[in-house]
């Protein structure tokens, strides 16, 4: 059989299996039916439809094993810190369901690999563990791209959001109040994780710990600045309103000057991407045409030119990106 049919075929397969699991994980998601049960308009009939569909959910574990999966590993260092990238990503997927996505990516990506690799024995091994890696590690990739561009826009609205909270308090809000008129007014993604922190008080926690965990999810020096100021008013006392004003022009300033760095700085960061990645593009597309072609260049002693010029490549990926990181 072809490489190329049998890998279509087998991310066919893995794509059915995993679409099958969820389907089962999650029933029914007719929005009508939803809206009516909620709405009581359902009856008795549907009472028992819906008894019915449970105890037959219940039957297939309805989530039961992974939940008890779930539990377990979130118990484990490793499954504490990837709940808290999943939370920081703002990613609704349990630690379950994300290690069924990295499990996916793996296999898919091996499947890519396999194809690329089919030229000879040794770009089988090469391309095959390659795809293992990077598709483990894509997912995880991904997250911490989101974790990066929340921060980022939760930065670029700080600065207005801390003036509001100052204008509230001016007016006779208490700082609480002050966070539920942000939490109402705000977008995404701090409108979000504010209504979690005035969640978090009105279970019980102290503002104190809320902010803390505030600052858990969104790993911000501007934030920072913000909860240290909040915590010595509440120890010592004084005008919170005022403060928050020279907090709010200090983080407006530091964002204006990373906007302009990054500006100046924008060549610099595209150059390195795309030199870096322009030999692996133009090796994966002959490869994909003729891997006969490159068949040579695999077999000992070139195959040092690839390693060797990987590991170059690398190299100066980082040197760039350490060039034109500038911290403010």
């Amino acid at each position: 059989m072809d490489p190329l049919v049998a890998g279509i075929i087998g991310a066919v397969v893995v794509m059915g299996l995993f679409a099958g699991l969820a389907r089962l994980s999650t029933g029914s998601t007719n929005m009508k039916k939803r809206l009516s049960d909620f709405a009581g308009e359902a009856g008795a009939a549907g009472e028992e439809k819906k008894a019915e569909k449970k105890s037959f959910n219940l039957a297939l574990g309805d989530n039961a094993l992974a939940n008890k999966v779930d539990k377990a590993m979130g118990k484990q260092s490793f499954g504490r810190k990837v709940q808290r990238k999943l939370a920081q990503a703002d990613v609704k997927l349990t630690l379950v369901e994300f290690m069924l996505v990295k499990l996916f990516g793996l296999i898919a990506l091996l499947v890519v690999g396999l194809y690329l690799g089919r030229g000879g024995v040794v770009q089988l091994v090469l391309f095959s563990l390659g795809g293992v890696v990077v598709g483990y590690f894509l997912p995880d990739f991904y997250v911490k791209i989101r974790i990066g561009k929340r921060i980022k826009a939760f930065n670029g609205q700080l600065g207005d959001t801390i003036g509001l909270l100052a204008n509230s308090l001016r007016s006779g809000y208490s700082l609480l109040q002050s966070m539920e008129l942000v939490a109402r007014e705000s977008p995404d993604p701090i409108g979000s994780e504010f209504r979690r922190v005035v969640r978090e008080v009105g279970l019980g926690i102290s503002p104190q710990d809320a902010l803390g965990n505030l600052l858990n999810r969104m790993s911000s020096d501007d934030l920072d600045l913000l909860i240290t100021a909040i915590n010595i008013q509440y120890e010592v006392g004084g005008n919170l309103a005022q403060i928050l004003d020279t907090i709010a022009h200090t983080i407006r300033e530091r964002v204006r000057i990373k906007g302009e760095i990054q500006v100046l700085t924008a060549q610099g960061r595209i150059s390195g991407y795309l030199i870096s990645a322009l030999p692996v593009v133009i090796g994966i597309l002959v490869t994909v045409i003729n891997p006969e072609y490159m068949n040579a260049m695999w077999a000992f002693p070139w195959l040092l030119m690839p390693v060797c010029g990987g590991i170059l490549l690398f190299i100066g990926f980082l040197i760039i990106r350490k060039i034109v990181n500038i911290e403010v």
